[in-house]
C-alpha cells in the first residue's frame, strides 16, 4: 500500500509540474514575463539542476531588465557548476546593457576555456550560436578544431560562414568536408539545395558550378561528376547531369544504372528529349537483360504519351516485337504493364489487356512484382466502371505494401474511386490522411483533390456541379478526351461563375493542350488569370500559359511576363523553382 502511494504522488508531482511547466511557457510566449517568471521560479525551486527552467528564468529577468538578478544568478551557477556556456551567459547580460568591454571579457574566457579543454566548444560554441554571435561561434568551433585534430566542425563551420554571407567560404568549407567524408554528402547536399532554391542572391548557383567544375577538371576525381550531376539534376537540366554520368560511365562501368534512373527522372519531369537521348545511350551501350527491357519500355511510354490514333499501329506492332524478342516472363513484367495498359486505354481491348495481367499473375513473381500488376488490373476494372472491383485491388496492394510508395500510391487511387463515384465524404477522409504523405507528388496530388471537393462543398451542399466535374474527370482518366471536353464545357456553361469554374477552365485548357489545340488552351487559362485573380489555380494557369508560349509556340517575349508573375507573386507556387530558372533563361542571364 506505501508503495502505490509513493508511486501515486510521484506521477501526481511529474503531471503537476507538466501543467507548471505549460502555463509557464504560455505566459512566457504571450510576453506576459512577470506571470512567467514566477512560475519558472516556482519550477527551479522544485528541480533546481533544470537548465531549460534557469534559462528561462534569466530570459526572464532580461526581458524585464532585471539585469543585476540575472547576473547573480548566473554568477552563482557558474560558481556551483563551472560550466563554460555560463561564462557566455554572462557575457550576453552585459551585451543586453550596451557594455561591450565587459561582454568581450567574458566572451574571451569562454574560448580561453576551451584552449584548455577543447570539449568545452559543444556547450560554448551552441550558446553562441543561439546569442546569434556568429564569429564567436566561428572562434569557438576554429579553436577546439585547432587544438583537438580528431574534432570535425567543418559543417557547423560552413552554415555559420552561410549566415554570415559568406558564401565562397561557404562552399569551400562544404565542398572540402563532403569529399573528406563522403558520408556526411547528403545533409551537405541538402544545406545546399536549400540556397539552390530560396536563394536571393543570383549568383549562388553559379558559385557552386564554378566551384565543382573547378575540383572536377582539376582532381579528374568521379565524385566531383557525380557531385555535377546532382547539381544539374536539381535544377532539372538533365541534359547536362546526363554529360557528366557519361563521364563517370567511361571510367566505371559499373554506374550503368545511375543513367537508367537519370531517364526515369527526365521522363518524370517532361523532359523527353533528354529522356530519350539518355534512354537511347542505354539501348546502345548494355547487354543486361532487365536495363534493354526497362529503357525499351520507357521510350515506348513516352511515344505513347505523345501519340495520336495514327501512330497506334506501329505501336503496337513494336510492343509484339519487344515481347516476342525478350519472352514472357517476371522481367518482361514492365513491357507487359504497359502492353496491358496500351490495349485497355488506347485500343480499347479491355478484355486482352485483362487476359495479360492475369496471365503475369500466374508468374512466379516477388511482392513488388505482384503489387504493380494488381494496380494495373484494377486500373483497367476501374476503366470498365467496376468500381468494386477495382477497389478489392487497390485495397490489396495497399494492405500488402503498407508504407511503400506504391501502398501510398494505392491508397490515392481508392480515394480517387470513391471520388469518381461521387462518394465525397469517404474519399475527402482518405485525402485527408494522404495529404501528409512521405511522397511528395502523392501528397501534392492528395492536397489538390481534397480542396477540389472541400471548396466546392461549401458553397454548394448538394454537390450538383461537383458530381459533374467528378463525372468529367473520369472521363479523362478513360482516356476519352473530347467526351470530357464536352462534359467540362457544359459545366461552364450551366454553372458560370461558381466556385466550379476556375477548375473547370484549367481542365479545359489541359485538354485542348493534350491535343495541341495551344491556341484553345491559353484562351482558358487567360480566362483564369483574367477573372480569378485569387483562385488558388492562378500560378497553374500563369505556369502552364508560359510553357506553351515557350516551348510550343516559341514566342519568348510573351512567355516572360507569365513565368515573371509567379516569381513576383507566387513564390510558394511548386512552379517557382522552374519559372525562375526558365525566366532567366529567357532573360538571357550568364552561367546558367
Amino acid at each position: 500500500m506505501r508503495k502505490i502511494i509513493i508511486i501515486f504522488l510521484i506521477l501526481f508531482s511529474i503531471f503537476v509540474n507538466a501543467q507548471n511547466e505549460q502555463l509557464a511557457n504560455n505566459y512566457f510566449e504571450r510576453g506576459e514575463f512577470e506571470k512567467a517568471l514566477v512560475s519558472y521560479e516556482d519550477l527551479l525551486k522544485s528541480q533546481p539542476g533544470n537548465m531549460i527552467y534557469f534559462q528561462k528564468t534569466i530570459d526572464c529577468y532580461q526581458q524585464l531588465l532585471q539585469f543585476e538578478k540575472a547576473e547573480k544568478a548566473l554568477q552563482d551557477r557558474l560558481d556551483k557548476y563551472k560550466q563554460a556556456n555560463l561564462l557566455v551567459e554572462l557575457g550576453y547580460n552585459y551585451q543586453l546593457q550596451k557594455n561591450s568591454d565587459k561582454a568581450k571579457k567574458y566572451y574571451d574566457q569562454a574560448i580561453d576555456r576551451i584552449k584548455k579543454n577543447a570539449n568545452e566548444v559543444y556547450g560554448v560554441a551552441y550558446t553562441f550560436e543561439r546569442k546569434a554571435l556568429t564569429d564567436y561561434a566561428l572562434q569557438a568551433y576554429q579553436t577546439a578544431a585547432n587544438i583537438d585534430s580528431r574534432l570535425n566542425f567543418n559543417f557547423q563551420i560552413a552554415v555559420l560562414y552561410g549566415q554570415k554571407g559568406e558564401t565562397e567560404l561557404m562552399l569551400e568549407t562544404f565542398l572540402n568536408e563532403s569529399y573528406q567524408n563522403p558520408q556526411n554528402l547528403p545533409i551537405i547536399q541538402n544545406q545546399l539545395n536549400r540556397f539552390m532554391t530560396e536563394d536571393t542572391n543570383e549568383n549562388f548557383n553559379d558559385l557552386l558550378k564554378k566551384a565543382l567544375l573547378t575540383r572536377a577538371q582539376k582532381t579528374q576525381d568521379l565524385f566531383w561528376n557525380d557531385f555535377l550531376s546532382w547539381y544539374f539534376i536539381q535544377l532539372k537540366e538533365y541534359g547536362k547531369a546526363f554529360i557528366q554520368q557519361k563521364a563517370i560511365y567511361k571510367r566505371s562501368p559499373d554506374s550503368f544504372a545511375n543513367i537508367v534512373n537519370l531517364g526515369q527522372m527526365a521522363m518524370d519531369d517532361k523532359d523527353m528529349e533528354a529522356a530519350k537521348e539518355i534512354l537511347t545511350f542505354v539501348l546502345e551501350n548494355t547487354n543486361n537483360l532487365e536495363l534493354l527491357i526497362e529503357a525499351n519500355s520507357y521510350l515506348l511510354e513516352m511515344r505513347i504519351e505523345n501519340a495520336t490514333e495514327k501512330d497506334y499501329p506501329a505501336i503496337t506492332s513494336d510492343l509484339e516485337k519487344l515481347i516476342k524478342e525478350f519472352g514472357i516472363s517476371p522481367y518482361t513484367i514492365p513491357l507487359l504493364k504497359l502492353d496491358a495498359e496500351f490495349s485497355a486505354f488506347h485500343l480499347k481491348n479491355v478484355e486482352k489487356a485483362k487476359t495479360i495481367l492475369k496471365n503475369a499473375l500466374e508468374m512466379d513473381l516477388d511482392k513488388n512484382q505482384i503489387a504493380e500488376i494488381k494496380m494495373e488490373l484494377a486500373d483497367i476494372l476501374l476503366f470498365e466502371e467496376k468500381f468494386n472491383q477495382a477497389l478489392i485491388y487497390y485495397s490489396q496492394v495497399n494492405d500488402d505494401m503498407s508504407g511503400s510508395i506504391i501502398g501510398q500510391e494505392a491508397s490515392l487511387k481508392t480515394a480517387k474511386t470513391s471520388y469518381y463515384k461521387a462518394d465525397f465524404q469517404w474519399a475527402s477522409h482518405q485525402l485527408k490522411i494522404l495529404k501528409s504523405a512521405s511522397t511528395q507528388l502523392i501528397a501534392n496530388d492528395a492536397l489538390d483533390l481534397f480542396l477540389l471537393i472541400s471548396d466546392n462543398t461549401v458553397e454548394d451542399s448538394t454537390q450538383v456541379a461537383l458530381k459533374k466535374f467528378a463525372r468529367a474527370d473520369f472521363l479523362l482518366f478513360q482516356n476519352k478526351k473530347q467526351e470530357a471536353l464536352v462534359a467540362f464545357q457544359n459545366i461552364l456553361k450551366e454553372h458560370k461563375g461558381e466556385e466550379i469554374e476556375p477548375v473547370t477552365l484549367l481542365r479545359i485548357g489541359k485538354i485542348y493542350e493534350k491535343l495541341g489545340d495551344f491556341t484553345n488552351a491559353i484562351e482558358n487559362y487567360s480566362a483564369i488569370i483574367n477573372n480569378h485573380k485569387d483562385c488558388i489555380y492562378i500560378d497553374e494557369a500563369y505556369f502552364y500559359s508560359a510553357e506553351i508560349y515557350n516551348e510550343k509556340l516559341k514566342e519568348f517575349e510573351k512567355a516572360k511576363p507569365m513565368y515573371e508573375a509567379i516569381i513576383m507573386n507566387h513564390e510558394d507556387s511548386i512552379y517557382f523553382v522552374e519559372a525562375r530558372k526558365k525566366y532567366r533563361q529567357l532573360r538571357g542571364d550568364a552561367n546558367l
